[in-house]
């Protein structure tokens, strides 16, 4: 287990700390892994998730990895912790900039990814390596297709995903525009780009965290987004602005989305966790046909590929089992030093 970098120096003058970690992109939204599990309490992810954000030395490491100079605003990583029990291969705690999130779908490819090339999960001889995760919101998986030692993409099967609420009118923007609300891990506001004059582009980028901003402020203590089985997963996580662009050339619907998170936090990649609730949103609607999938885009091209694989029911809801095909690349590994000198410790932000 990692002991926080600053618990204290042997007798002598004050020595840097060291700390390991290792960085992914997936999709081209960042994810940064501290290697070593942290040794927190509570006798789950969930529990631990609720310690991390209590506690300010846990907090401080997270800023530390997070803030500049050594991250940016729009950083996101995880901790490995135990799994809750023997059915997983360990747990993570995810985090930004502003604290600790419930789910990650492009967090948990990339620590697919993470677990097999680092041999932390035995690659199978089948081609396909299944690790289970323990996330707040409950247990994942991430399906590692491998050729040789080249890994081909991950499959992230997600918790169960659903609608609670569709056309609740928010003012935004000086407009007023429809929402729906829908949990893929954690809840996200959903909203036509179009309906506020705005394309999912980079040109467009401030007015769209402003938009999704605004909507997440609004409707942030809405009765639609409390959850009933465990309320530490209760709030709008994010919002997600997407543009249909009709079908792709396999006959999938193709939509192209940009998600605001946290405060005012740009996910490059199309999103994991918000693509389940694109997912069960579209299901519920009626606009996924006999077979079809969706492709979703973001914001800077990548793509990650979606689908039901089976239906189910929450509390009464229709809910979905959906799948999110993409895939995660390692781009550095690092070995941060902790000057006892660097008053800028742990960082800041700018945004």
């Amino acid at each position: 287990m990692t002991a926080l970098p600053w618990g204290g120096d042997p007798p002598g003058p004050p020595r840097p700390q060291l700390i390991r970690a290792v960085d992914y992109h997936t999709a081209g939204e960042p994810f940064r892994v501290l290697t070593d599990p942290l040794d927190l309490p509570g006798r789950s992810v969930a529990e631990r998730r609720q310690h991390a954000i209590d506690n300010p030395e846990v907090n401080r490491l997270r800023q530390l990895l997070c803030y500049e100079p050594r991250g940016h605003a729009d950083m996101y990583g995880g901790f490995i912790t135990p799994p809750d029990d023997d059915g997983a291969h360990f747990g993570v705690l995810f985090w930004h900039k502003d604290g600790f999130s419930t789910a990650c779908g492009h967090g948990t490819i990339a620590l697919g990814v993470w677990a097999v090339q680092s041999g932390r999960v035995e690659p199978s001889a089948t081609g396909a390596t299944e690790v289970v995760i323990d996330v707040p919101s409950g247990r994942v998986l991430a399906r590692v297709h491998s050729a040789g030692q080249r890994v081909t993409g991950v499959d992230f099967i997600n918790v169960p995903s659903y609608v609670t609420a569709t056309d609740v009118h928010v003012p935004v923007l000086k407009k007023t525009t429809a929402v729906t609300l829908a949990f893929g891990g954690a809840f996200y506001a959903i909203v036509d780009a179009a309906g506020l004059g705005l394309r999912v582009t980079p040109a467009h980028l401030p007015d769209l965290i402003a938009a999704g901003r605004e909507i997440r402020r609004r409707l942030d203590d809405s009765p639609h987004v409390q959850h009933t089985a465990d309320p530490r997963l209760s709030g709008v996580y994010g919002t997600i602005l997407f543009e249909d662009l009709g079908l792709d050339a396999d006959g999938n619907l193709l939509q192209r989305n940009v998600t605001i998170f946290a405060d005012g936090e740009v996910d490059r990649s199309p999103c994991g966790s918000g693509t389940c609730a694109r997912l069960a949103a579209l299901h519920a609607a009626g606009q996924l046909g006999a077979g079809q999938g969706l492709t979703h885009e973001s914001i800077v091209g990548s793509r990650f590929r979606a689908r039901v694989l089976d239906t189910v029911s929450v509390d009464h809801r229709p809910a979905v089992i959906p799948q999110v095909t993409g895939n995660a690349y390692k781009t550095a590994e690092h070995v941060f030093t902790v000057d006892p000198d660097d008053d800028l410790t742990p960082g800041f932000v700018l945004r």
